[in-house]
């Protein structure tokens, strides 16, 4: 497994790969490397001829208030974690190698970063999109594979890649839970023994508005639907609310009703102690994609 840490030597090595005809999915992480992100390494080896990850815990996607300095980091994990999963390259650059010269140029998503965890965090999803892109561009990969665990972010890198004309295939890979529920995230080790026993709450709540959705008490009424869930999470007395949403999928757009030919997504962030944990549920005429 080659592990590189500059541009120049990651495009000789992509350029190698294309001179050969190998096919290149990239899996792009910020490390700290769990079950869910093996489960896209494992998709991307069935796939493709090689399988591109990179590490970069990206800091223009990170607010002044958040975690950057104290995010998980484990690089001799991540190597151990990425050889099991077959992995042939590891991309792992630093600030100066990725933003060599403060940003000028950067990629806007308009207004579907104003809703969800947009709207609590500004400028997020514009660090998201500009990096994500600028890993397209070096690594050139036929396909990309992300979570649908964030689907929020999902959602915006599909959109960015139809608008844009980028040459790479968004394959969206389910959510990877503990036995409980509970969606696996590298956030979830700050959370404390008492955290841990409620987080999984959030999934019980966004089931429970997964299996109701189409009761006549809440088609005509998609807002009261959104309440009943919002209640839920409120029952719990550590949690603390962010946001609990229901939107189109993948535009993101209100629902002012609720039909079988669309498909939702339910979704909501709470802060559980010092983590902030997302969830989502999708339903409505495509379901949940299993790979």
């Amino acid at each position: 497994m080659l592990w590189i840490r500059s541009k120049s030597l990651l495009k000789e090595h992509v350029q190698g790969f294309r001179r050969q005809g190998k096919s290149i999915g990239l899996v792009p992480t910020m490390g700290y490397l769990h079950e869910g992100h093996e489960k896209l390494m494992q998709v991307a080896r069935r796939e493709n001829d090689v399988v591109v990850l990179s590490i970069f815990v990206n800091p223009t996607q990170f607010g002044p208030l958040e975690d950057f300095a104290a995010y998980p980091r484990d690089l001799a994990r991540d190597r151990r974690v990425a050889e099991k999963s077959g992995v042939d390259l590891v991309f792992q650059p630093d600030k100066e190698e990725m933003y060599p010269t403060p940003l000028e140029v950067t990629v806007e998503a308009g207004r579907m970063e104003t809703v969800l965890c947009g709207r609590s965090r500004p400028g997020h999803f514009r660090g998201v999109l500009t990096v994500v892109s600028k890993l397209f561009h070096l690594v050139e990969p036929d396909r990309a594979y992300f979570g649908q665990k964030d689907g929020q972010q999902l959602a915006l890198i599909q959109k960015m890649v139809e608008d844009l004309d980028f040459p790479v295939e968004i394959v969206p890979v389910e959510t990877v839970r503990e036995e409980d529920g509970l969606a696996k995230s590298s956030r979830n080790v700050y959370l404390t023994e008492e955290e841990r026993r409620v987080a999984p709450e959030l999934y019980r709540a966004l089931s429970w508005g997964k299996a109701h959705w189409q009761d006549a008490l809440y088609t005509s009424d998609p807002a009261r639907l959104v309440h009943e869930v919002e209640k839920r999470l409120q029952a719990v007395p550590l949690f603390r609310i962010d946001y609990v949403e229901l939107v189109t999928y993948p535009d993101l757009k209100a629902v002012t009703e609720l039909r079988e030919d669309q498909t939702f997504m339910l979704a909501a962030a709470i802060y559980l102690g010092k983590a902030r944990l997302i969830d989502n549920v999708l339903f409505g005429g495509v379901s949940e994609r299993n790979r």
